[in-house]
């Protein structure tokens, strides 16, 4: 990447080169003859049986060129050590760890298919059949890459590896190591720990610095902090290819929306994980994409992500309106209480403020009787679910209780998958709740409706499109209590009830 830059070169080549060879290997699976070209350069290498594996090396050598891991911290700590020309024993030690990881079921696949295509006779007298569809696929595949298809099946699929990555990663010892001094300097972040539930003092803001250029700033011009003394600053660490940020940026945009006139500015530090995201033009059309409005600062080097000591896409900081720095949490998730700390900040810039209803929780602080909210988890669901036993990352028939739901009371019936982060709806899902509250909201992401139902009466059906948004399900004028079905197509996935 170092030469590509010193040459002037676009810093995505390398995957269009790759994309380029994909569409190539599957012409030459089409057209034997066009594949022989292909091999011909490899044929003075001084290996055997080189013809037959030629074409073999041009794929793993375009596939090498598209291939994108994505490890949370771990890939990060080797990203920025990288970037930043920082070597040592435990960065060697954990880049070979990682690529062994990497290589190993890559390496699996690759014998298991090439055995399977030795001992199966129906690879060997329908060869020509499976090359063509070989082909097609190979090419469909370089066509789904270059229109970022993979990216948005990605973000549909359900992550189901979450929950092994929590355990890890949500560990008081990993958190501790994850947010603590790696030098001396800004020795006051290590006051705060990842994720608490208070604002703490976590010493002044550092600048944005290294930051080569700005989005959705008038004419470009740059932020200073402290130009914005008086105003609560969210700060959000991210970068437009990681899933993890692509999921948590629905909640961001909703406080920017729902805060800017209230004294919150948002300000999006995209720190780029691969080279291809460096391009300011990759951002900028991301950043359209995502729907994103407030300003973007584009910190290429990793600067402002090493003054703040991040390690984590994506990651918040809160910062006060005297400029100090009161908390931070990485990862996706906890966004009902980031949002009351926004809310405590904004109160304590401006006690006189009278602040909008919030996003995903509809009050701040819910009143003794009206029905508090509920977590779609399966280790933060609370109250009378009226469900006997949720069974963790497995498809169950579910059934509502015999004697009804009681107020405050939850029920399933269907067929659901319980996680750790949401419900996934199977066939015939349905979700009740008896609740005492003016309206009632879901958090929802997939593709696909909901259909409604007050007190046994049908009133609208939601369309679901996309990444996990707050959609309303009732609009009523007073508080009362009711009862809710909700019927939600198979594949959509609920995270959390809310009400106000």
């Amino acid at each position: 990447m170092t030469l590509i830059s010193a040459l002037g070169l676009p810093e995505d080549i390398l995957r269009y080169a790759g994309l380029a060879l994909l569409v190539l290997i599957g012409l030459g699976l089409f057209f034997p003859p066009f594949e022989r070209i292909l091999e011909k350069p490899f044929s003075r290498l001084p290996q055997r049986q080189v013809k037959r594996e030629g074409g073999a090396f041009v794929l793993g050598l375009g596939l090498s060129l598209l291939y994108v891991p994505c490890a949370g911290p771990v890939l990060a700590a080797i990203t920025v050590a990288g970037a930043r020309g920082e070597t040592s024993a435990d960065i060697v030690v954990l880049t070979v760890a990682f690529a062994i990881g990497t290589a190993i079921p890559l390496l699996f696949f690759a014998l298991a298919g090439r055995r399977v295509a030795e001992r199966v006779a129906a690879f060997r007298t329908r060869a020509r059949r499976l090359r063509v569809v070989s082909g097609v696929l190979m090419i469909a595949l370089a066509l789904a890459l270059a229109f970022d298809v993979t990216t948005a099946l990605q973000r549909a699929l359900p992550d189901y590896t979450r929950a092994a990555q929590r355990t890890v990663e949500d560990s008081d010892i990993a958190r501790q190591k994850l947010s603590g001094l790696y030098d001396d300097t800004n020795k006051e972040l290590s006051r705060c720990e990842d994720g608490v539930d208070e604002l703490r003092s976590c010493g002044p803001a550092p600048p944005l610095t290294g930051i080569s250029t700005w989005i959705n700033t008038p004419g470009g011009s740059p932020l200073d902090l402290a130009s914005l003394r008086g105003r609560v600053v969210l700060i959000d660490f991210w970068t437009y290819s990681c899933i993890n940020c692509q999921r948590s940026i629905p909640y961001v945009k909703d406080w920017d929306r729902v805060y800017r006139d209230a004294g919150l500015t948002v300000i999006g530090v995209h720190s780029p994980e691969f080279a291809f995201e460096k391009s300011a033009a990759n951002v900028a059309d991301q950043t359209r994409k995502f729907g994103i409005t407030y300003p973007v600062a584009l910190d290429n080097e990793l600067d402002t992500w090493d003054a703040y000591r991040n390690r984590f896409w994506p990651a918040k900081y809160l910062i006060d309106a005297e400029g100090t720095v009161r908390h931070f949490t990485f990862g996706e998730g906890r966004y009902a209480r980031t949002e009351n700390l926004i809310r405590d900040l904004l109160r304590r810039a401006d006690p006189t403020a009278v602040l909008p209803q919030p996003t995903d929780r509809t009050d701040d602080r819910p009143t003794a009787d009206r029905t508090p909210e509920t977590y779609l988890s399966t280790h933060r669901i609370r109250g009378n679910t009226g469900i006997p036993e949720l069974a963790d990352d497995r498809p169950v028939a579910y059934a509502y209780p015999a004697d009804g739901i009681p107020l405050n009371g939850i029920a399933l019936t269907g067929t659901w998958t319980a996680g750790y982060e949401h419900f996934t709806a199977g066939a015939d899902a349905r979700i009740a709740v008896t609740y005492r509250a003016q309206n009632a909201h879901l958090v929802l992401a997939g593709e696909g409706t909901v259909t409604v139902l007050v007190d046994g009466r049908r009133t609208r059906t939601i369309a679901v499109h996309g990444t996990p948004a707050l959609y309303r399900l009732t609009d009523h004028d007073d508080e009362r209590e009711a009862h809710l079905e909700l019927r939600l197509t198979p594949g959509l996935r609920a995270f959390a009830l809310t009400y106000g």
